[in-house]
């Protein structure tokens, strides 16, 4: 006879138990009870690029909840379909939110500021501070902040709802393109994109008080030693990603070039709802991966799984994340 090929795990795992018992191994109730906890700590992860100390400081979980709303250009279907065969929800896209503080020896610079204290994507955001702490940087160290761009959800940390500066010692850096779109006051008018008020008023409460710590950067400016800015136009009219090197070591911060390792890389054409030219968007961003995967230049995506840094591989029509090993006892 033959054995019975349909035997299941949960059978045969069922059997382990009752062998177990059979062989008079207590069945009773266990003889302690650990309460559930429900907390992470807030995250960082320190590394280095040559000589610079970097430390990526999340500001939390960004959900953006149903994809079709965000990702244009194709079909609900086949965004379901190339989210679940990575074994990632179809009904909910959640992003992250890694910021990056940079130690040059001389300058403490942070590259973005997370959404402050707005709950308009949920209460999973609003957390640089703590993870800032957690990594043992004190604000008041910070130098520069290094804008990407004005979003929301990277230009609202900058402020508190007291007035009060988050971080205030520094100066900031971002493009002039930005300031002028994102804190206009016309466009507080304006019906559509819905979103065109609150991201308006938001960059107005943030920026339109540090007008005079603000110093504008251009399209291949050294903003600070070693970090070098890049404008990739699209996603905002002023987006800029900065080039970080030092020695032989090189890492991008792509800012929101791309916001998914999964749709916007395997079919970078696609377009996010959230682009203010999504065309102009999608042509930089095949520009910049390109740029990437030739050169095999490492990168920081803002909007990444945590902690976001990687690289790009030229695949097919598109491109393919291959998220770098964390090390955790090397420096």
């Amino acid at each position: 006879m033959t054995a019975n090929p349909a035997l299941s795990r949960r059978s045969l795992l069922a059997g382990t138990v009752m062998t177990g018992i059979a062989a008079g191994l207590p069945a009773g109730p266990a003889l302690a009870k650990a309460p559930q906890l429900g907390t992470q700590a807030p995250y960082f992860y320190r590394f280095r690029i040559g000589s610079i100390e970097a430390t990526v400081v999340s500001d939390g979980a960004l959900p953006l909840g149903e994809p079709s709303g965000s990702f244009l250009g194709t079909s609900k279907e086949e965004v379901g379909k190339m989210l679940t065969e990575h074994f990632l929800s179809a009904d909910n896209v959640v992003l992250e939110q890694n910021a990056l503080v940079l130690n040059t020896g001389d300058k403490l610079v942070l590259i973005d500021t997370g959404m402050g204290s707005s709950t308009m994507f949920g209460p999973s955001t609003g957390k640089i501070l703590n993870s800032l702490k957690a990594a043992g940087i004190d604000p008041k160290d910070i130098d520069g902040v290094i804008l990407t761009h004005a979003h929301c959800d990277h230009c609202w940390g900058i402020m508190g709802d007291d007035g009060a500066r988050h971080f205030p010692n520094a100066q900031i850096y971002m493009s002039q393109a930005d300031l002028d779109f994102w804190t206009d006051e016309a466009k507080l008018s304006m019906a559509e994109p819905k979103y065109m008020k609150p991201f308006v008023e938001g960059a107005r409460k943030n920026l339109l008080p540090n007008r005079d710590r603000i110093v504008f950067v251009k399209d291949g400016q050294e903003v600070v030693p070693g970090v070098q800015a890049i404008a990739a136009p699209g996603h905002t009219i002023g987006h800029t990603i900065y080039m970080v090197t030092s020695g032989n070591d090189s890492l991008a911060a792509i800012g929101d070039t791309t916001h998914h390792q999964v749709l916007l890389f395997e079919k970078p054409l696609i377009e996010f709802a959230y682009d203010t030219d999504s065309k102009q968007s999608a042509q930089t961003r095949v520009r910049v991966l390109d740029m990437l995967a030739t050169d095999r230049i490492p990168l920081l995506a803002y909007h990444f799984p945590w902690p976001g840094i990687g690289h790009a591989a030229k695949q097919g029509e598109g491109f393919r994340w291959h998220p770098a090993p964390m090390e955790m006892t090397r420096l």
